[in-house]
């Protein structure tokens, strides 16, 4: 048993060849690697979903409790967390949530556009009628949703919209730098109200994204794109400008509406 997990192990990680001189893995290791992944997947998940705030200190021992494990696996977690920027680590004080600053946010809507842009321009000579059908119902759903300003239920539909064009490139390596900036911008999301208006000027630069695609026009599908998420980054500005003036608007007025 022993050696039949680590011939699969190793062929798996490094391929028949490169497994021959690899060092041989325990069932143990094999079972901590799985059981810290499986940590980092929770807590990655209590961070996007708002159950541990920006800024916020974590409490490994409450965490460990919560998954009922003990605090190694989600010291281990931590780390690959902080890898990833959801964490931070402060010396003699602990693992706390990122937060992004106005600077960082702007670095992240500018990379966003320019791959989401990209994202469509190499999907639209390729995309077939199952894809544009499911995009039309994700843009009928936030319509509906839109119009009566509820943001609970546009904002997943927005991003399996955004995340369904970037998938359908097959793109392994975009796919993954494109999510790595969408584990980011949770950070930024937070406080507030989402106003009808913005969800329903959001969903109106969806559809001209999706007939761009209709159209197989790849310039157009670029432009639609970029602008999308650029038009996103202009609001979130103007509703932090406002906000520091002592304004009505709050960030998530413009944060909800761009992505």
């Amino acid at each position: 048993m022993r050696k039949t997990v680590d011939s699969f192990h190793n062929s798996v990680k490094y391929g028949p060849m490169e497994a021959e001189h690899t060092s041989r893995v325990t069932v143990a290791e094999l079972r901590a690697h799985t059981l810290t992944g499986v940590v980092q997947r929770e807590i990655e998940g209590m961070i996007l979903a708002g159950e541990l705030a920006p800024g916020e200190r974590l409490n490994e021992k409450l965490v460990a409790d919560k998954l009922m494990v003990s605090r190694g696996p989600v010291r281990e977690a931590c780390r690959a967390l902080a890898e990833m920027g959801l964490v931070y680590l402060v010396p003699n004080r602990g693992v706390f949530i990122s937060q992004l600053s106005r600077d960082d946010a702007v670095e992240v809507y500018d990379l966003r556009a320019g791959l989401t842009a990209l994202a469509s321009s190499l999907l639209c000579p390729v995309v077939g009628a199952t894809t544009l059908a499911q995009l039309e119902a994700l843009i009928a759903e936030m319509e509906l949703a839109a119009e009566s300003g509820d943001f609970a239920k546009f904002y997943p539909l927005n991003v399996e919209f955004h995340d369904l064009i970037v998938r359908s490139t097959e793109n392994g390596r975009l796919i993954k730098s494109y999510r790595a900036l969408v584990r980011e911008f949770h950070l930024f999301r937070t406080h507030g109200l989402v106003q009808r208006g913005a969800l329903l000027e959001s969903n109106r630069e969806h559809r001209q994204i999706l007939a761009a695609l209709t159209a197989k026009d790849a310039q157009a599908c670029y432009a639609a794109s970029f602008d999308h998420v650029s038009y996103g980054k202009d609001r979130m500005l103007l509703a932090l400008d406002s906000l520091r003036t002592g304004g009505a608007e709050t960030p998530r007025d413009a944060l909800g509406s761009q992505i």
